[in-house]
């Protein structure tokens, strides 16, 4: 709009160019649907590494296929990836008892005030096994402990005694009160990758802390001579269920303890170092050794046993010296336990289904499920609850496809019918995603014969937006002592193509002795000129192992590439560049809607259009020596009648040349006569 002039003077009006950068789409975002370890469910998660995948999905895991194919992935020039968890068996009752079920671990805490009842429930992020490893450690050292407390959550690498932490997550002052901005849920389902929490209505308690927490302890110096006069033993059960160890405390001199803090110390030392009364003289469980004893609100003892066995729960402690109990209110006593507790809470359990004490209450235990069956990946649930490949649904771009799952689903029961379902599903999915699936063979699959019968076979599999690679390739298994496992190629590949794309551009055939594979011990079968020459026309890539060259992808066609159809969508990169172009162009003419349909917007189009195709040009994405011979772009009247524009119709026609690869290089060699 002109700038209106009212005053005498210079007046400045910046004028708009009609320059609209088109950019192009990224072409190797690779995403894999399968069964993991750990992980959000049906969720698709950008990961750009294995140490991403690691800490998000558990890492490789020998009942996923597709963990081995995005470790290969990355191992062959991958950057990007979209991780995909689902499985099978997704309830929360079993219908018998065999049943494999995916559950996330759980448990309860309670309070003094309730026994039995949960003031705070704790779930594991996720589903899975995974979530037994965690352990939550409660203590009230705050400011103000009757309405405050502190929650640490440690994963273990598992459940053994012993086993290290490999995670820690600590909160510190929540509580209950919904109005404060430390309640718990918010603070902790915010920022934890570990468990979220829940709270029942109404709960004003603070959850029971663990370790054994002391009464009030009011003890002058003449109570603290008192206390040490003589030794005083204190029954542990600190070891395995049952076995019971002696603490002794005491005795001290007159006026050599004259603090609480004191006496935390030396109760320390005794529980690290108590011994066994029985005959079997059992050796210190870790549970004592790494004992602790601290002071808390400056007149409360709190002990907790080692943090170096996540197995263990509970350490009851009885004061046997007294004749009465731990719970005698005598003055010279240290109160460890109020009276209505009958043990000490030393850790909560994730997945501890036994309520133990009053303030534990049972839990679900974890369970990883079964790998995911068709309906999981691509069923008609699935797709109404945007679950399996239908989570990408909600992802801005993916480029290929890989399920793994699909091939190893033919040796289960009715496998067949369900790779067929999967395949199929998947196929379709790509084509209306501008995404390109790259399909797995079977294991079983491993002659020429039998791919040449397994196409024929699933005929249905073949379009213009897929490719099959042959045969199966062979891995160290880091699972299994490094031997070779089978696996299919398409993470392998997905790799490849990811790194041509970057190096050489999407319109190169990722193929060629560019196109090494990395990561391999071998292949299932050691391909010859003869046999490739079979398997090619049929619009099946084969890898091929080449001396000096090593294992390389010898192939470029679609699975539309077969030489009987004469697609013109025959070659792998002339599709996929076709795809890019699709992608970026929709994204890119987004500013035409709603702009006046004449001449002058024609031209803008042509413009624009003609930028991004004459940038593709310069780096050598189409044939020809001048853009003119590469491409064409027309928006003009003849494809925008006047009946169109009363519809509301522009029309845009984009050609282009592309490069098709040189499948087969023929070399003449002649005899020329000397001279005589």
């Amino acid at each position: 709009m002109a700038v209106a002039v009212t005053y005498p003077g210079v007046y400045i009006e910046e004028v708009p160019s009609g320059v609209r950068t088109i950019t192009s789409v990224g072409t190797s975002i690779t995403a894999f649907v399968d069964y993991f370890r750990e992980g959000p469910m049906d969720i698709a998660v950008e990961v750009f590494g294995m140490s991403d995948f690691a800490r998000n999905f558990g890492g490789l895991d020998d009942r996923s296929e597709a963990s081995y194919a995005i470790s290969q992935f990355f191992l062959n020039g991958g950057s990007s990836a979209l991780v995909v968890r689902c499985a099978s068996e997704i309830r929360s009752n079993p219908v018998v008892a065999t049943d494999v079920l995916l559950d996330a671990a759980t448990v309860g805490i309670g309070a003094t005030e309730t026994p039995g009842a949960a003031v705070l429930n704790i779930s594991a992020a996720s589903p899975g096994a995974w979530g037994n490893t965690l352990r939550v450690e409660i203590d009230a050292d705050t400011s103000d402990p009757t309405r405050y407390y502190n929650l640490t959550i440690n994963r273990y690498a598992s459940t053994d005694a012993g086993a290290p932490i490999v995670a820690q997550e600590r909160f510190t002052n929540l509580t209950f009160d919904s109005t404060d901005t430390r309640f718990a849920p918010t603070v902790v389902n915010a920022d934890s990758g570990l468990v979220v929490l829940s709270v029942p209505g109404g709960t004003t308690q603070v959850p029971l802390a663990v370790g054994t927490t002391s009464g009030a302890i009011t003890l002058n110096q003449a109570g603290f001579d008192t206390l040490g006069t003589a030794a005083r033993v204190l029954r542990v059960r600190g070891g395995a269920a049952g076995t019971q160890f002696d603490a002794t405390l005491g005795p001290w001199a007159a006026g050599t303890v004259s603090s609480l803090v004191q006496v935390a110390s030396r109760l320390q030392t005794a529980i690290r170092t108590a011994s066994d009364p029985s005959v079997a003289h059992e050796p210190t469980p870790p549970a004592l050794t790494g004992a602790t004893v601290s002071v808390v609100g400056g007149d409360r003892l709190v002990i907790a046993s080692g943090r170096g066995d996540p197995a263990r729960t509970f350490v009851d402690i009885f004061d046997i010296d007294n004749g009465v109990g731990i719970n005698d209110t005598a003055a010279t006593t240290l109160h460890l336990v109020p009276a209505d507790a009958a043990s000490n809470v030393q850790r909560y359990v994730l997945g501890n289904a036994t309520a133990s004490a009053a303030a534990y209450v049972a839990g679900t235990v974890g369970a990883d499920g079964l790998p995911p069956n068709a309906d999981a990946l691509v069923g008609a649930v699935a797709d109404a609850n945007d679950r399996g490949i239908f989570a990408l649904r909600k992802v801005d771009l993916f480029n290929l496809l890989c399920l793994p799952r699909a091939a190893a689903i033919q040796a289960e029961t009715n496998g067949e019918a369900q790779m067929v379902q999967i395949v199929s599903q998947a196929t379709a999915f790509c084509e209306r995603s501008r995404a390109f699936f790259l399909l797995d063979i079977p294991q079983p699959v491993n002659t020429v014969v039998e791919i040449k019968d397994w196409l024929d076979t699933h005929a249905a599999f073949r379009s213009r937006n897929s490719a099959v690679f042959f045969p199966r390739l062979q891995i160290p298994d880091p699972m299994n002592s490094f031997r070779l496992r089978s696996v299919g190629a398409s993470g392998t590949m997905a790799g490849v193509f990811a790194r041509t794309d970057s190096e050489r551009g999407v319109w190169k055939a990722p193929a060629g002795i560019e196109a090494v594979l990395r990561g391999l011990s071998g292949m299932d079968l050691k391909l010859t000129d003869a046999e490739n020459g079979v398997l090619n026309p049929l619009g099946i890539n084969c890898l091929r192992i080449f001396p000096i060259y090593g294992s390389v992808s010898w192939g470029a066609r679609t699975l539309d590439g077969a030489d009987a159809t004469g697609s013109e969508w025959k070659y792998t990169p002339i599709r996929r560049l076709a795809l890019m172009l699709e992608e970026s162009l929709f994204r890119g003419t987004k500013w035409v809607v709603f702009e006046p349909n004449d001449e002058p917007l024609w031209a803008r189009i042509r413009l624009n259009v003609g930028a991004f195709m004459t940038g593709l040009f310069r780096q050598g994405a189409f044939q020809g020596t001048s853009p003119k011979e590469a491409f064409y772009v027309k928006c003009d009247a003849e494809t925008t009648t006047q009946a169109d524009r009363n519809l509301g119709i522009v029309n845009i026609q984009v050609g282009f040349a592309p490069l098709k690869p040189a499948e087969f290089v023929v070399i003449k060699i002649q005899q020329i006569a000397g001279d005589l």
